[in-house]
């Protein structure tokens, strides 16, 4: 077929998936040519809207007329996921997807993909080192695969170092494609440092590579930034204004807590507002995305999980409750809007938590080179595969680090991944330091880069997309340092009263651990399996999370390394502990409390429960004893060894649990991995206690 008559297909095929209006850009056929005719790699930087997609499903949709075989799509989200599918059946090629949400399907999906009744397939990036996936479906495919996509390949950079190592995982698969398969990554924002690392990681560096970098600026969105007191006033702001916001749109936050807490304030207001975070059920994630595209919702308060790939090009507003950690996610997240209308209204509602919640992210960075050398030891020294699991308790890793630790590792060469758990291969590996330390650095100069954002007196598009590295910027004329602001950060005195009743309402609950780890014999501490009936706390109750909006700011106060010093707890907090006490709803009333003991902060643990003891007319019955047991570990096979040895119900408390009949309120400052209260309210039974009421200041779940 000659290239007339190619570009004559291809634009039948984007009219099918864009309308009958649709042309091709120019460049969107340079890229297309590029894959079909000459078979190239290619890296498409292009802002949200411009037609990435289309690229590559046309594309797709030539190579099979050509009679090449399926195009495998990495992509990194399910809500992506659902809208490249959709999309790819209005241009007519038929795609499916191996992911999370749909395990009944697997084998269906991979035998229509092997016996070519599949045109594409899109996977996650762990998908490819699925052992049965990656030992049996995935040689074949990349076999006689026609193209391979990695969309949102940003994600490489800014994820695949440690949140997804998997996204490294993809230049082995590079490696392994025959001679003369095109390869489309596409990203909508990547400064130069994204740009290069993409394209090392993807092997994009060699010089038949097609680079296009389009203008990243969209003249619908209006940039602002209100700066408002306190979580209250930021609140209330919403509720006095998102009615005045034009269409449909998505709030941003930093947290799971705070979309839920944003969308049950703002439903408590009248709105028709839903919670969206990657805690939410895939089924009630996709109610949600339609919602929000039929305009049946106002808006949707979100984490990052809604962003990537969902296309509603009539979205009139995103609003961030808590600026983002660099300008590429927060350009990233503020591109879903202004795609099909005039003006999108872009405003950042920034917070004084957002930097310790940066700092908390940051702090899940890779671990030390010790810590992953034990990892490698351990496998090293075993005779079998040994399952996550099975390494816990050998190394001072929590579940969630221990799992992406493997997995660089893998990627790296060091372990394999292969039924029953994992082996180390022998290999020499070596802890890229210098890596890892560019990699903090980056994020570091980032960070500052979004509190500059906010200070910036200059035009605001101009400083994003400068961030960006994008040589078109120039000053925007809309942004409310241009144009002047459009929206007051004046809220009423009302508004935030009902704000602050909202956010300060306090109670969270504590669900009681009901397993034990595996393999805690080998840390010689007899506990496994489930926690028998008669050992098991209650649910209990937290003040607060310290991830919270409301409660959280206070108890971060009060917990900050650099905070207050141990002390009695202070009179607001004591309120608060009343009103949830108050409020708890116990099938039966404590007979009495019982305060924990603490190396950290013995006086305030002690002042709570002596508080509550007084105003509850309950009698303090004592102290769970606690002995130092050396630096705290955060794995949690680890911790609950340290916490078995370090805690002991006395004779004195255990004489006043034997003659008690009814619950005892347990009284703590904090719960993190639940272990210490998990292990106290099991001594605590065995002691005689009937039932165990766990109560703390704060959780960190």
């Amino acid at each position: 077929m000659d290239q007339e008559a190619l570009r004559q297909s291809a634009e039948h095929h984007l009219r099918a998936l864009a309308g009958d209006g649709a042309a091709l850009r120019e460049d969107q056929w340079t890229a297309i040519r590029a894959l079909v005719v000459n078979r190239t790699r290619a890296l498409v930087v292009q802002r949200t809207g411009w037609g990435k997609s289309a690229v590559y499903f046309v594309a797709t949709a030539l190579l099979r007329a050509l009679g090449e075989g399926p195009t495998v799509i990495v992509s990194p989200l399910l809500a992506l996921m659902r809208n490249q599918i959709e999309a790819a059946g209005r241009a007519g090629v038929h795609a499916a997807t191996i992911n999370s949400a749909n395990i009944d399907q697997w084998h269906e999906v991979q035998e229509d993909v092997l016996a070519g009744r599949t045109d594409v397939l899109l996977v996650s990036p762990e998908r490819l080192n699925n052992p049965e996936f990656r030992d049996t479906v995935l040689p074949e495919l990349t076999a006689s695969a026609g193209m391979l996509v990695v969309d949102e390949a940003h994600c490489i950079s800014d994820w695949g170092h440690d949140f997804r190592p998997d996204y490294r995982r993809l230049r082995t698969l590079l490696g392994e494609l025959p001679a003369g398969v095109p390869v489309l990554a596409t990203t909508a924002t990547a400064n130069d440092r994204v740009v290069r690392d993409v394209a090392d990681q993807l092997d994009l560096g060699a010089r038949d590579t097609l680079v296009l970098r389009g203008e990243l600026d969209r003249e619908s969105l209006h940039l602002g930034v209100l700066r408002l007191p306190t979580a209250q006033a930021r609140f209330a702001w919403l509720a006095e204004n998102l009615d005045k916001l034009p269409g449909s749109g998505i709030i941003y936050t930093l947290t799971v807590a705070a979309a839920n807490d944003v969308a049950a304030f703002l439903s408590a207001q009248g709105f028709a507002v839903s919670a969206y975070s990657g805690k939410t059920d895939p089924a009630t994630r996709e109610r949600i995305e339609h919602d929000l595209l039929a305009n049946r919702i106002k808006a949707v308060a979100a984490t990052s999980a809604l962003g990537m790939g969902f296309d509603k090009p009539d979205l009139g507003f995103v609003i961030h409750l808590g600026a983002p950690p660099s300008p590429i996610a927060y350009y990233q997240q503020i591109g879903r809007a202004g795609r099909g209308v005039e003006r999108a209204d872009v405003l950042l509602l920034p917070g004084i938590e957002d930097q310790d919640i940066w700092a908390y992210f940051a702090s899940l960075a890779f671990p030390p080179e010790r810590v992953v050398r034990r990892v490698l030891d351990v496998l090293s020294e075993a005779d079998r595969p040994l399952s996550t699991a099975a390494i816990e308790p050998r190394c001072d890793l929590s579940r969630s680090r221990l799992d992406m630790v493997l997995k660089v590792l893998d990627v790296d060469g060091a372990v394999h991944r292969v039924k029953g758990g994992w082996i180390a291969t022998g290999r020499d590996w070596k802890y890229d330091e210098e890596r890892y330390v560019g990699i903090a650095g980056a994020r570091k100069a980032e960070q500052q880069a979004m509190l500059e954002y906010q200070r910036t007196e200059k035009c605001r598009m101009e400083y994003l997309l400068n961030q960006l590295d994008d040589p078109h910027a120039a000053p925007c004329g809309r942004c409310d340092n241009c144009a002047g602001p459009r929206w007051t950060a004046e809220v009423s005195g009302e508004a935030v009263a009902q704000a602050r009743e909202r956010l300060r309402r306090p109670g969270v609950d504590v669900e009681p651990r009901r397993m034990w780890p595996s393999g805690m014999a080998a840390l010689d501490v007899p506990l496994s399996g489930k926690l028998a009936a008669g050992e098991l706390a209650e649910t209990g109750r937290a003040l607060g999370r310290l991830t919270d909006i409301g409660w959280g700011n206070r108890l971060r106060e009060l917990f900050a390394p650099g905070g207050p010093v141990d002390g009695p707890v202070p009179g607001d907090v004591v309120d608060g502990c009343v009103a949830v006490l108050a409020s708890w709803g116990w099938a039966e009333r404590p007979v009495g409390v019982v305060a924990m003991g603490s190396l950290t902060r013995p006086e305030l643990v002690s002042s709570v429960a002596e508080r509550i003891s007084t105003i509850g007319r309950l009698p303090l019955l004592g102290t769970v004893e606690v002995r130092d047991a050396g630096e705290r570990q955060s794995n949690s096979a680890r911790r609950l060894a340290q916490v078995w040895r370090a805690l002991e119900v006395g004779p004195t408390l255990a004489a006043q649990l034997s003659g008690v009949d009814g619950p005892v309120l347990l009284v703590d400052d904090r719960v993190d991995s639940g272990w210490t209260m998990t292990v106290a309210c099991k001594l605590l039974r065995d002691a005689g206690a009937p039932a165990v009421l766990p109560f703390v200041l704060a959780t960190t779940s």
